[in-house]
């Protein structure tokens, strides 16, 4: 049994990982200051015998007997992080800087989950890892791109200096269960518009595209990551290119399968919005032996049932 420390265990994907890693026999830890996640995404898990959960901001040191750690400690929807984007900044160096001071006095290894924002509005489409991204450092968004790219200089420093076995993904926009229905992320969004019967927004002309990922693809190729040799650090990019959609296409077929008389309404195109956003996942399929099993339509069921059912939070 592996004593497993997750950062922003309460959120979407972290409350995601803490069960498959349960289930898998280990022992995990959640760490979080539920700012943007949601203690009771914990409730189902507090009936294993080796969880626990520990609220605890990530700015501030901490310390457990740990073999490994995963990093997801940061708001990852646009309306939590400018919300508070010096928290936000504060989150993605501190936070990294203090797990990665854990993992040198364990000896633990230890993986960010980092993000596809760090590939800023690319110019290159696909997005392989060897592209370096095209970011505005001072714009509304600059808190969560630029934190995740200090993130992974940090990670790679303590990797070069103090030998630190690091593991980094950059996770592309994932959904499922469990998502908030007021994180302002686009398919939750869709979604709750189109259940209440409301006007579906959609930014621009919905010409922008994204691909999207099911959250049990994502935690799958998470802990294989964590399972790969020492020489192996990433950066690793994960995420479905096959559902590779515009958005105004994605606001109709969630109508269709809501069943929703909503109609769609054109609001002004947000600052720095990335206009295609899609992963290049060549390098995680012949490094993992794996590929995203769930089909857009077949997830974005599963989540919509999970909208009707009022599990998530408005």
């Amino acid at each position: 049994m592996k004593r497993i420390l997750v950062l922003g265990g309460a959120g979407f994907i972290g409350a995601h990982l803490c069960k498959r890693l349960l289930d898998g026999g280990q022992q995990v830890i959640s760490l979080d200051n539920y700012s943007s996640g949601y203690s009771n995404n914990l409730n189902p898990l507090r009936a294993y015998p080796h969880f626990s959960a520990v609220e605890h901001d990530v700015t501030s040191p901490f310390d457990f007997e740990v073999d490994e750690i995963y990093n997801l400690a940061c708001p990852a929807s646009p309306v939590h992080y400018q919300q508070r984007p010096i928290e936000t900044v504060t989150t993605n160096v501190m936070g990294s800087i203090n797990a990665l001071n854990l993992a040198v006095r364990r000896s633990a290894k230890i993986l960010q989950a980092s993000t596809s924002e760090v590939y800023g509005d690319p110019l290159v489409h696909p997005q392989t890892e060897s592209y370096n991204g095209n970011v505005n450092p001072i714009g509304l968004r600059a808190c969560y791109d630029e934190g995740k790219r200090c993130a992974e200089t940090l990670f790679f420093d303590y990797h070069r200096q103090k030998n630190v076995s690091i593991k980094v993904v950059r996770i592309f926009n994932t959904y499922g269960p469990l998502l908030s229905g007021n994180d302002g992320r686009v398919i939750s969004n869709f979604i709750t518009q189109a259940l209440a019967e409301k006007p579906i927004t959609v930014f621009g002309k919905g010409d922008q595209t994204r691909s999207f990922c099911y959250v049990d693809d994502t935690v799958d190729a998470l802990i294989r990551i964590m399972d790969t040799p020492e020489n192996i650090t990433g950066p690793v990019n994960i995420g479905n290119p096959v559902s590779y959609i515009r958005m105004l296409h994605l606001a109709h077929l969630v109508i269709e399968l809501t069943a929703s008389h909503s109609s769609i309404v054109f609001n002004p195109l947000p600052s720095d919005d990335p206009l295609q956003r899609c992963p290049d996942i060549s390098y995680a399929e012949s490094l993992l032996n794996w590929t995203p099993q769930t089909s857009l339509r077949d997830g974005l069921g599963r989540t919509i049932d999970y909208f009707r059912k009022g599990h998530h939070r408005s």
